[in-house]
């Protein structure tokens, strides 16, 4: 949307009226950010290129930090996990390889779903290799950010 079509929601209680609230009513439908689209430097993530919200590469995830139980991601599937407030999502391609990235769609950033081999996006429809985090569909450009894990044992931890 350009700056000259875009309007703050203050100015639209400045217009008042019944077009005003009907707008604004239209704005409250609680789905995903519409301010932070591909690429864009709204929202919560920042970067342009990125889009990512600081899950970039575990910057809130110790090194050593546990994600799961390996046998909590089943082989040729995938789990979502939060871990410290961070949204993820753990596949496992192969039996004993794990791979992990940041659930948040490099779209406009709503929390992508694990759904087997694949990681799917309820806002869009942007769906995500869950092997590779590779984009499948768009309207996703970007693939999901990665974070590295090691298997330790029967555990899942972030690499360091």
């Amino acid at each position: 949307m350009s700056d000259a079509t875009r309007l703050s929601r203050r100015a639209m209680l400045a217009l008042g009226g019944t077009g005003g609230a009907l707008t604004l009513a239209a704005c409250a439908t609680g789905g995903p950010p519409a301010d932070s689209g591909d690429g864009g430097s709204g929202g919560s993530g920042g970067s342009g290129e990125g889009g990512s919200t600081g899950s970039g590469s575990g910057s809130a995830l110790a090194p050593g930090s546990e994600l799961a139980k390996l046998a909590e991601v089943p082989v040729g599937g995938s789990v979502s996990a939060t871990v410290d407030g961070e949204a993820l999502l753990l596949s496992q391609p192969t039996a004993g390889t794990v791979m992990a990235f940041s659930a948040i769609c490099t779209h406009q950033q709503c929390v992508v779903a694990a759904a087997g081999a694949e990681f799917d996006c309820p806002c869009h429809g942007s769906r995500y290799d869950a092997a590779t985090g590779e984009v499948l569909q768009g309207p996703a450009l970007r693939p999901l950010t990665a974070i590295p894990v090691a298997v330790d044992g029967d555990r899942v931890v972030v690499s360091g």
